[in-house]
């Protein structure tokens, strides 16, 4: 399995460290990207996250700022890219099963460790569907492509 990409900005950066850590002890890989410094602003720190999953090195990415909010329009201006901003168990596996979001993003500010422990764990065990979903999901990849074009 790949690993799983983990970063924030700073004002993620501490719930990052929570997930970080319970990831490891399920023996999950995790590439930690950071960063803890208010230097590197979150559209740039989702960038370097997304380069992984682009790239084929990952296929999943978690991305934590303040709310959620910023990480989630970043990570979703990159073609081929589904963020979903969680803070609940349902969404979280939603994402996933019907949306196939390959980014989770999370708001520190916002939700507490133990619940976006779960939120994460939710996520990872969930698969995308297919289903009734496809033409869904197929219908948002045609309108990237015809308004990005």
């Amino acid at each position: 399995m790949k690993p799983i990409v983990l970063a924030s900005d700073d004002a993620g950066a501490p719930l990052r460290h929570v997930i970080a850590e319970h990831l490891s002890t399920q023996g999950v890989d995790v590439l930690d990207l950071g960063t803890d410094q208010s230097i590197k602003a979150y559209p740039a720190v989702a960038e370097d996250a997304i380069a992984h999953l682009r790239s084929g090195d990952a296929d999943r990415v978690i991305l934590v700022c303040g709310t959620g909010i910023g990480m989630s329009i970043a990570a979703n201006k990159f073609p081929g890219i589904y963020a979903a901003l969680c803070h609940d168990t349902y969404s979280a596996r939603r994402a996933r099963k019907s949306n196939n979001a390959q980014v989770l993003t999370m708001g520190a500010r916002v939700v507490g460790s133990q619940l976006a422990l779960e939120v994460v764990d939710a996520w990872l065990e969930s698969e995308f569907e297919g289903g009734r979903s496809l033409p869904k999901v197929a219908a948002v990849a045609e309108l990237e492509e015809r308004t990005h074009a």
